[in-house]
């Protein structure tokens, strides 16, 4: 069997990459089949499949809007492609890529490497390695603060959250945090975090890691998301089927959602419908919000991160999922 060398299998990727569309484009990453679909928004059908190396999960949108990162795990690397187009820009090589984001002031970029048990913190600019923090077990979500000062990493193997701080790359604290932690947001001063097998959020103190409160939502509780008008917080429940929509400020549920098939993570469309892979269904959701109801677009096996790209991105629009 002939084996094309990266190089030219790049320059046929970015030749067959779709020219920009009126409507958008989806991208999701689908962890099982090596591949990245991509969907016409504004037509809801797949246009083509971008193949990568093994196993592409998560992605961050770099601090200029230009390239959409997505790291491939097992295959040890960063794929940058072009956000209005699907055009494989470059392929770089970064240990275990399984989570990864820009801080908020585009200084810092953070890997978490979930098999390799270490987070990995570049300069965002240069792509240097600044330090490496071998940590125990299973990194998997991250969250910044506000000021970039700190980024806090859910560990799953351990049931823990770990505390990094970036102005002297030390790790500040190491806590409990539930059964199974997944995503973790920001917000109004405090972090949430996904317990997956706790069927809800932990509230954290960000200063100490204690735990301050708990959400129930559902069965599962993977990952979690703030709406474009910061009014709502959307959960993902892989195990029940559900996405709860919580109020932002008082954090009572307003809504559940039922979608079945493992809603993981998820994206908010310009047009108001909210786009949801479908984790063991090998598809994605794009729900109606007003009725409950929604359509079914197949994609590949095991589909991870989302991103929604409209006709007119904002660069900076979201930092990383």
């Amino acid at each position: 069997m002939t084996r094309f060398r990266f190089p030219l299998l790049l320059a046929l990727l970015t030749l067959a990459a779709v020219p920009a569309r009126a409507g958008g484009l989806v991208f999701v990453m689908n962890s099982g089949a090596a591949s990245i679909s991509l969907i016409d928004m504004s037509t809801e059908r797949v246009l083509r499949r971008i193949p990568v190396l093994r196993e592409p999960h998560h992605w961050a949108l770099t601090p200029d809007g230009r390239s959409l990162v997505v790291g491939d795990s097992s295959g040890n690397s960063l794929f940058f492609l072009n956000p209005q187009t699907g055009a494989v820009r470059k392929r770089i090589t970064v240990a275990d890529p399984y989570q990864l984001g820009f801080s908020p002031d585009g200084r810092y970029f953070t890997v978490n490497g979930l098999a390799r048990n270490q987070i990995d913190v570049y300069d965002a600019a240069s792509m240097k390695l600044l330090h490496r923090f071998p940590i125990r077990s299973m990194p998997s979500h991250l969250a910044y603060s506000p000021g970039s000062h700190r980024v806090f990493v859910t560990l799953q193997g351990t049931n823990r959250l770990v505390a990094i701080d970036l102005r002297h790359m030390r790790v500040l604290w190491d806590r409990p945090v539930g059964n199974t932690p997944a995503g973790v947001l920001w917000h109004d001063g405090k972090l949430l975090v996904c317990d997956m097998g706790t069927n809800g959020l932990a509230v954290v103190d960000p200063a100490t890691g204690a735990v301050t409160g708990h959400v129930v939502t559902d069965k599962g509780a993977h990952n979690l998301f703030l709406s474009p008008h910061g009014k709502t917080i959307w959960v993902d429940n892989r195990v029940s089927g559900t996405v709860t929509v919580l109020d932002a400020a008082s954090l009572k549920t307003v809504r559940t959602y039922r979608v079945s098939g493992g809603p993981d993570d998820l994206f908010f469309g310009p047009d108001g419908k909210v786009w949801i892979t479908r984790r063991f269904a090998e598809s994605v959701a794009v729900l109606d919000r007003a009725t409950g109801r929604y359509r079914v677009i197949d994609v590949g096996r095991s589909p991870h991160g989302i991103f929604v790209n409209p006709a007119a991105p904002s660069p900076g629009r979201m930092a990383a999922r």
